[in-house]
């Protein structure tokens, strides 16, 4: 019964840092970070900029292979 109890305990930890770890590797944040804080709007404005530099890199690059 002790080893069951022990089993399933290990199961719960497993799972909830499991989660924790996957929330943030989905969100491409550190592992160890708070899941459930809202990004800033200095980390918004970035991850923003970023997008529109790769999109610009893409354009300007297929618009040179023509």
């Amino acid at each position: 019964m002790l080893g069951i109890r022990k089993y399933i305990i290990g199961l719960v930890i497993g799972l909830v840092v499991g989660l924790w770890a996957g929330v943030n590797i989905g969100k491409e944040r550190p592992i160890l970070a708070n899941p459930f804080a809202e990004p800033t709007l200095a980390q918004k404005a970035k991850d923003t900029a970023g997008d529109v530099w790769k999109d610009a890199k893409k354009a300007a690059r297929d618009t040179l292979s023509d």
